[in-house]
C-alpha cells in the first residue's frame, strides 16, 4: 500500500542528494574505522531481531538511499528524537491527552507537518531528512509522532489506513487519532471512515484499524519509495535497493523477487536477472503455469539481448 500522491506540481524533483551534506561527520567516521558500514546487512539483523526498532529501521533506509550518511548522522537522528521527548510535559503522563501535547510540541512549535509538495521527494521518506527538514509523507511524520510518543511513555500505535497513514494513542476501538501530516489535526471514527471512502470508494473495513507491525510500516515507507522511483527510470537504482531491502524483511510479497529481476534487466544486469526471472517462474510453476510460461519468455528474451 503506497500513501495516496496527488498529482505532480511544477517545481524541480528532489532526491536527498539535494539534502544538507555530511562532510565533516563522514571524516570523523573514517577516523573511527577503515571499513565502510554495512548498512545493509544491519538493516537485516534489525528486521529479524526480536523486537525490531522502527525508528532505526527507517534510519537504516536513508543510510542506504544517502552515501552522505554517517552513524555520526544516525546517532543524531536518535538523539534529536530522544530531545523532542524529553519536550513532552510531564503532566501529559498524568492526564494522559498525548495527541494534544504531541500536537502542541511537534506541529505548533517543532513545525513538523506536511505539504503536497511533499509527495514529489524522496527525502520525504527518509527519516533523518524529515527530522532535519520538518516535512515528510504522513507515514514518516507519523514515525516522528510514534517514536518521540514512545520514548515519552505513551500507548501510541500506527494506523495505515488506504492512502493515509495516522496514529493512535491507548485503546485501539476507541480511534483517538490524530493526523501529523497536518500538524497533529485530531481525527474521529468518522473521519477515518470518509478518508476510506475517498481513497478507495469502498466503505471502511475494521481489519484496516489493527495497529501496523513495525515490518509493515518499513514496507509501507520502501513501497512509497519504490512509488516515487516508478515514473522516473532513471532513478532506477532508487527502485532497486528499494525492493532489495524490502526482500530482507521476515515478511513481503513473493512478486518483489519478479520486480528485482525486470530492474536488474532495465539496468543492463541481462543475466543475473534473467536467472532471477527463471527461479521465480519455477516458484509460479505450483500456483499460476500460465504465468510461469510468460515470464520464462522474458528471461530468454532477456538473454538475447547480449546479443
Amino acid at each position: 500500500m503506497t500513501e495516496d500522491v496527488p498529482p505532480p506540481e511544477d517545481g524541480p524533483e528532489n532526491g536527498p542528494e539535494d539534502g544538507a551534506r555530511h562532510d565533516g561527520a563522514a571524516g570523523e567516521d573514517a577516523r573511527e574505522s577503515p571499513d565502510p558500514p554495512d548498512w545493509r546487512r544491519e538493516f537485516a539483523e534489525e528486521a529479524r531481531s526480536e523486537r525490531p526498532d522502527l525508528a532505526r529501521l527507517c534510519l537504516l533506509i536513508g543510510a542506504v538511499a544517502d552515501p552522505t550518511v554517517t552513524r555520526h548522522v544516525l546517532n543524531e537522528a536518535e538523539i534529536e528524537l530522544d530531545r523532542l521527548a524529553g519536550l513532552v510535559p510531564y503532566a501529559t503522563r498524568i492526564v494522559g491527552d498525548w495527541a494534544t501535547a504531541l500536537a502542541d510540541l511537534l506541529g505548533n512549535r517543532e513545525g513538523f507537518e506536511g505539504v503536497p509538495a511533499d509527495y514529489q521527494r524522496l527525502e520525504s521518506s527518509l527519516l533523518h531528512e524529515v527530522l532535519r527538514r520538518r516535512r515528510g509523507l504522513p507515514i514518516l511524520l507519523s514515525v516522528v509522532w510514534m517514536e518521540v510518543a514512545r520514548r515519552a511513555g505513551a500507548p501510541v500505535y500506527g494506523l495505515g489506513l488506504p492512502g493515509h497513514f495516522v496514529v493512535g494513542f491507548g485503546d485501539p476501538a476507541d480511534l483517538h487519532l490524530a493526523d501529523p501530516f497536518s500538524g497533529g489535526r485530531p481525527m474521529t471514527g468518522p473521519d477515518a471512515e470518509l478518508l476510506v471512502t475517498s481513497a478507495t470508494g469502498e466503505a471502511l473495513d475494521r481489519s484496516m484499524l489493527r495497529p501496523a507491525e513495525p515490518g509493515a510500516i518499513v514496507l509501507r515507507v520502501l513501497n512509497n519509495i519504490r512509488a516515487w522511483a516508478a515514473p522516473r527510470p532513471e532513478r532506477s537504482d532508487v527502485a532497486l535497493w528499494a525492493v532489495e531491502l524490502s526482500l530482507l524483511l521476515p515478511s513481503h510479497p513473493a512478486r518483489l523477487r519478479y520486480e528485482r529481476a525486470e530492474l536488474l534487466v532495465q539496468r543492463g544486469d541481462f543475466l543475473t536477472g534473467a536467472a532471477e526471472m527463471e527461479a521465480y517462474a519455477h516458484v509460479m510453476d505450483a500456483v499460476d503455469p500460465e504465468s510461469a510460461t510468460t515470464i520464462r519468455r522474458r528471461a530468454q528474451a532477456a538473454r538475447a539481448r547480449l546479443n
